[in-house]
């Protein structure tokens, strides 16, 4: 069991920047994907961006160009910068871990969200 927890969500008006940032609590070196989600209110949970072991990353077309996404398996964390930040994109944000085990397992795990406002 993995446990996720996040933090740098806040209160931000549109325009500005916010860095999120979420710590594991095992070895992420062998993690195959960590990344970001959000879900807005009366929303489906949607992917935000996602980096890979090696260091691929993917990121949703609404958030191209002003987040980036990074990881720092020697902390255990995932990172999350996010600047010109619009109102749309309010919402609670989870930190997420999945892959598979050399045995095939897979496994996904969340954290318990951190809520970021954008005001106009």
């Amino acid at each position: 069991q993995v446990q996720l927890v996040e933090f740098g969500g806040g209160l931000v008006q549109a325009g500005g920047s916010l860095r999120l940032s979420c710590a594991a609590s095992a070895s992420t070196v062998s993690m195959d994907f960590m990344g970001w989600y959000r879900q807005g209110l009366g929303k489906q949970r949607e992917l935000v961006a996602r980096i890979s072991k090696g260091g691929s990353t993917n990121y949703a077309d609404s958030v191209k160009g002003r987040f980036t996404i990074s990881r720092d398996n020697a902390k255990n964390s995932v990172y999350l910068q996010m600047n010109s930040l619009k109102p749309e994109d309010t919402a609670v944000y989870y930190c997420n871990v999945a892959g598979s085990t050399w045995t095939g397992r897979q496994y996904v795990y969340w954290g318990q969200g951190t809520q970021v406002t954008v005001s106009a």
